[in-house]
């Protein structure tokens, strides 16, 4: 049984043209900075801006859990190698919350906006993860009861913001997913053990900010 699965792997590689930085990417998240990760669904085999799972109407084709699920998101080296051999191509999933960071997602736009004003105002960021239609600001993992307080106390808050959390997921650079590349628009700093991430209160309160000042809410964006 190994012989005929290291077969397959060496086969399955072959045909997906072998795609060892997602493996390379996979294992740093996982052993390195104990991000536990999973294999996303990939997007649609036959090319379209969709995701191969079976919702036509996916909202975040190709990078989303599916088969295994997302209690399967595991730090284990021996596992997620297994799982990028059989699937060289997948996109890298983490699972938010816990051990893992959370984030803070909003439109691409209105994001490179904030950012900018979070740099006018010194405050000092982590990593920030880029798909074509939003960005994602790592942030240190939060509580459900702390982010109601945390919005509660907000006169405002825009509905284009999501929120990542325990439970929740985001694709990882480089995967592909069905929208687009996911690249870092800021990166971890080279030879980080673990990136640093900000408190969620400052990265909320500062995004809210660039958000409703100015021109940061003058057009609704999806």
């Amino acid at each position: 049984m190994r012989e005929i699965l290291g077969r397959r792997r060496r086969l399955l590689s072959r045909r997906n043209g072998g795609r060892p930085e997602m493996l390379g990417a996979a294992l740093t998240f996982a052993t390195e900075w104990q991000w536990p990760v999973l294999p996303g669904v990939a997007p649609d085999p036959q090319g379209r801006a969709g995701c191969a799972c079976p919702d036509p109407d996916c909202s975040v084709p190709g990078a989303h859990p599916f088969d295994p699920g997302l209690l399967a998101a595991t730090t284990d080296e021996r596992m997620v190698r297994w799982w990028w051999s059989n699937r060289p191509t997948a996109p890298v999933v983490l699972a938010t919350g816990g051990p893992a960071p959370c984030a803070i997602s909003l439109p691409a736009p209105a994001a490179a906006r904030a950012l900018a004003a979070l740099d006018l105002a010194g405050l000092r960021l982590g990593p920030v993860i880029a798909s074509p239609t939003r960005w994602s600001l790592l942030v240190r993992p939060y509580s459900l009861e702390q982010l109601g307080e945390l919005l509660y106390s907000k006169d405002f808050v825009p509905g284009s913001l999501r929120f990542h959390g325990e439970g929740g997921y985001l694709a990882l650079p480089p995967s592909e997913t069905g929208l687009g590349q996911i690249r870092w628009e800021r990166a971890p700093l080279p030879g980080s053990a673990r990136p640093w991430v900000p408190d969620v209160e400052a990265v909320v309160d500062a995004v809210i900010d660039a958000l409703t000042s100015g021109t940061g809410v003058s057009t609704p964006e999806a």
